[in-house]
């Protein structure tokens, strides 16, 4: 097996690492095969692959969330240098709603995070230059998509955050938990 697959607090968010063959020359990893996911039970159909870059060291982008039917799971991971990633539960009646998780991820460590749909979804670059790379099962859909504030008290993530933020437009003027309504429902699996 070329996976190796961390549960999390949230039972539906995972950290998955790809194993790395190296040698002195570098390394080579697949960081997606659709065979090996669905054997380690994760069967995503992915039709969309991002890539953004953050140039500053304390830049946070989300949390953020695309409403049904252009929901969204996501397989994060770092292309270089470093960031927190966090998933927080958005799913109505689940036990652990509002609750977060998060991850580093680093070019370094090679681990990706996996977030299903009904999650907000956040990260902080902990260096300048970080890209981010990550494949989502929906495509990209404007008029859809939702934010929640990344300080909220009531979520009260850890950020690890020294100094002030780098924040869009958008992330500084996200609403608070209480103030939006989540379309996601949590169902219990029996």
């Amino acid at each position: 097996m070329t996976l190796h697959v961390e549960n999390t607090l949230i039972p539906e968010v995972k950290i998955i690492t790809p194993k790395k063959f190296g040698d002195t020359r570098g390394f080579f990893s697949e960081s997606w095969n659709k065979q090996k996911m669905n054997e380690a039970g994760f069967n995503y159909d992915f039709v969309q692959d991002n890539h953004s870059l953050s140039k500053n060291k304390n830049t946070i982008r989300g949390l953020h969330f695309q409403l049904p039917p252009f929901a969204q799971t996501k397989l994060i991971r770092c292309g270089s240098g470093a960031m927190f990633d966090v998933a927080v539960d958005f799913r109505i009646g689940s036990p652990t709603f509002g609750k977060w998780v998060g991850c580093e991820l680093s070019f370094e460590n090679g681990k990706q995070l996996l977030i299903p749909e009904g999650f907000l979804h956040g990260f902080i670059t902990r260096v300048p230059n970080t890209e981010i790379i990550y494949k989502c099962t929906n495509y990209y859909a404007e008029n859809f998509e939702g934010s929640v504030r990344f300080d909220d008290p009531l979520l009260n993530i850890n950020w690890g955050l020294k100094g002030s933020p780098s924040l869009s437009k958008k992330d500084e003027e996200a609403p608070y938990l209480a103030g939006v309504s989540s379309p996601f429902v949590w169902k219990k699996e029996i």
